[in-house]
């Protein structure tokens, strides 16, 4: 399983993307097209939102789970994308259970932003969290009623009568018949990917075949554990992955949790480590801090081992693969946040994440400091090749969390991918270095 230990962006896809080669099966288990990821495969950049990064290995199965949200118009997009790149999509299957996200749902998210003013969460306004709400109000749109025009009017029907109030502003673009068949028609052209996803899955799994568990966001964005209310809708961590894709804690091996190695966050909330200086822009710009998705700035600071220590915890991590090593390279002296104070309590102190968020909130990053190296790390391509002070870095990564580092990435390739000593320690990493050598 591959989770996202920060605030998302930690570069997820192109692990997956690494990974996905020796997989069978790769199923993604929440959020929606508010997430985004970028890789580059064979000199080629892919971008995908829905679609898991399994898709450009023939072979391989690629499902949307269970507890994904699904715009379909974004997922035939993304479809027809990839079919004009030459790229077969056949083996794409969409849970049957999976929710549909509805023009009202857009429409509710843009409208509650706009409400909360100055206090906004900084949502991709895509209607992932309206969509979840009706999920969990039993309101929801399914991808299956999308093939059954009565049941789909119905459910609609449904689903617009206590949001009359809310959609006020809307009602001139809310035709209930135009929904109902332009719904219909992404039925019919997804029908052929519809699928029951957990019966896919665990009839991989009972044949000892080989299922990649695929992650969106981070685990500090949680809805249950990230930094309440700046989160997602839905739970990214691994505990996440049972109810979104459908299966037990047995079934799942290992977890890894990728990391830049610094921090960024996209939208509002709390980031200790936050850089408002030039050394925060020079990251920026260096590391192409973008959002995938919105194209939005992401707000960006040195390495928080606290929150990732936290974010261990949550998900049970067995590996930790840390990206973006090489933006990094230039700094004289490189800081590492490892404990918290406050500016309002001289007395504050902790090295333990706060569960309160008008602690975490005042919270400030006191950091240790670290040798930088000025060597460019984009060439490297062993663990040995790496710098003194680079490997030092990791080693202390690795040390404060309590989780072993088994890769580093140096640049958007995925030939730029190091492998550590702990690496031996994951039969995941062994068996895609096997496959690597072979």
């Amino acid at each position: 399983m591959i989770v996202g230990a920060q605030w998302g962006d930690e570069g997820k896809g192109k692990v997956i993307d690494l990974l996905a080669e020796r997989a069978d099966v790769v199923i993604r288990f929440q959020g929606g097209n508010n997430a985004g990821h970028t890789i580059v495969h064979e000199g080629e950049t892919w971008k995908f939102h829905l679609i898991p990064s399994g898709i450009l290995y023939p072979g391989c199965t690629c499902i949307i789970g269970n507890g994904v949200v699904v715009d379909p118009a974004v997922l035939c997009s993304e479809i027809d994308g990839l079919r004009a790149r030459g790229v077969d999509v056949s083996s794409l299957k969409v849970s049957a259970n999976a929710h549909v996200i509805m023009p009202y749902h857009l429409m509710l998210d843009t409208e509650g932003e706009q409400r909360l003013g100055k206090n906004l969460i900084g949502t991709t306004k895509r209607g992932i969290g309206p969509c979840y709400a009706d999920k969990a109000a039993r309101l929801g749109i399914r991808m299956q009623d999308l093939l059954d025009e009565r049941i789909l009017k119905k459910k609609i029907t449904a689903a617009l009568e206590p949001k009359k109030l809310s959609l006020r502003p809307f009602e001139k673009d809310i035709d209930l018949q135009a929904i109902t068949e332009d719904y219909l028609t992404y039925g019919h052209r997804l029908e052929q990917h519809i699928a029951d996803g957990q019966a896919i899955v665990w009839s991989a799994l009972d044949e000892g075949r080989h299922v990649l568990f695929e992650g969106a966001q981070g685990a500090l964005l949680d809805i249950d554990h990230g930094t309440y209310p700046f989160v997602t809708s839905s739970n990214p961590i691994a505990g996440g992955a049972t109810t979104g894709a459908g299966v037990g804690p047995r079934d799942i091996d290992e977890v890894w949790g990728v990391t830049k190695a610094y921090a960024t966050r996209v939208g509002s909330g709390p980031f200790p480590s936050e850089l408002h200086d030039d050394t925060g822009e020079q990251i920026r710009q260096k590391g192409g801090e973008f959002g995938t998705t919105t194209g939005r700035p992401r707000r960006t600071g040195w390495l928080d081992v606290v929150a990732l220590r936290y974010a261990a915890r949550l998900n049970s991590l067995s590996a930790l693969a840390v990206t973006k090593l090489d933006v990094l390279s230039g700094f004289e002296e490189i800081n590492v946040c490892t404990a918290y104070t406050s500016a309002k309590d001289e007395d504050f102190r902790t090295e333990v994440f706060p569960y309160h968020q008008s602690v975490l909130h005042r919270s400030v990053g006191d950091y240790t400091t670290l040798p930088g190296w000025q060597e460019d790390l984009t060439g490297v391509r062993s663990w040995a090749e790496l710098p003194q002070a680079a490997q030092d870095y990791l080693a202390f990564v690795e040390d404060a969390v309590g989780v072993p580092v088994v890769m580093a990435g140096v640049g958007p390739s995925r030939e730029q991918i190091i492998w550590s000593p702990r690496s031996s320690d994951s039969a995941m990493a062994e068996a895609v270095m096997a496959g690597a050598a072979a």
